[in-house]
C-alpha cells in the first residue's frame, strides 16, 4: 500500500493495489493551510489520517473475509474430492 501524501491540492491520498483484491483509493479534502492558522491545519490532518486509517481498516477487514471465504471455498472442494477418491489411489494426469 502506498504511504499517505499531502499533495498541493491539500488533499490526502492513500492508495491500495493487490494481485488478488480490488483496489482502492481514498482521497480526502483538506482546508487550506495558512502560516497563521498552523494548528488548526495539523489538527484537521491529523483527523482526516485518522478517518482514513479507519476506511483502509474496514476495505481490507473486508477483503480479508473474501480471502477467508475463497480459501475454505476451495479447501471445501478439495475434501470432497479426497473423500469421493478415499481408499484408491488416485494418479492425476499431466495432460
Amino acid at each position: 500500500m502506498s504511504q499517505p501524501a499531502l499533495t498541493t491540492a491539500n488533499t490526502l491520498t492513500a492508495s491500495y493495489t493487490s494481485p488478488t483484491n480490488e483496489a482502492f483509493a481514498i482521497t480526502t479534502p483538506l482546508p487550506s493551510s495558512s502560516s497563521s492558522d498552523k494548528t488548526s491545519h495539523l489538527s484537521a490532518l491529523r483527523d482526516a489520517i485518522a478517518d482514513v486509517q479507519d476506511t483502509i481498516n474496514k476495505e481490507l477487514t473486508a477483503r480479508m473475509e473474501e480471502d477467508k471465504a475463497r480459501d475454505a471455498s476451495a479447501a471445501a472442494v478439495d475434501d470432497a474430492k479426497e473423500e469421493e477418491n478415499y481408499g484408491e489411489e488416485v494418479q492425476e494426469g499431466d495432460d
